[in-house]
């Protein structure tokens, strides 16, 4: 019986520890994360983005350039995906990288397909702005 009841004490004193310390991580994270509506939430939510530039706009088919850039907002070693606009469709090309814990990125990429060709990186939901190169 007292072996039950020293190990019954055990239980409850971790549950008591264990209840204690999820409610100070819920004080903490609540006073680290701002207010809905404040401008620091709207500053946070505005700073998520992606900046890409190529190397060169024009290149010659299968040469290859790089497509550098940073991304704010982001996770280091989020997935960096090409996409290159085909009709009305994003498709995802095998030109992927990670970002690094600096926020930057940078992948080699061959294009084949001649003409003016729209592309972009993506990383989740969020993309940069459409930059283009020409494949002659």
């Amino acid at each position: 019986m007292a072996i039950t009841k020293r190990h019954s004490l055990r239980i409850a004193a971790v549950g008591v520890i264990s209840a204690a310390s999820v409610v100070l991580a819920g004080t903490v994270a609540s006073a680290a994360t701002p207010a809905p509506g404040s401008s620091v939430a709207q500053a946070t939510a505005a700073e998520a983005g992606i900046i890409a530039k190529p190397s060169a706009t024009s290149v010659k088919a299968w040469q290859l350039f790089r497509v550098t850039g940073t991304a704010t907002g982001l996770k280091a070693g989020s997935k960096m995906v090409l996409q290159q606009k085909q009709g009305a469709k994003w498709v995802s090309l095998p030109a992927v990288t990670q970002l690094s814990s600096r926020g930057t990125y940078s992948l080699g990429v061959k294009l084949g397909l001649k003409g003016k060709n729209d592309l972009r990186i993506l990383s989740g939901n969020t993309a940069s702005p459409v930059f283009d190169v020409t494949v002659h």
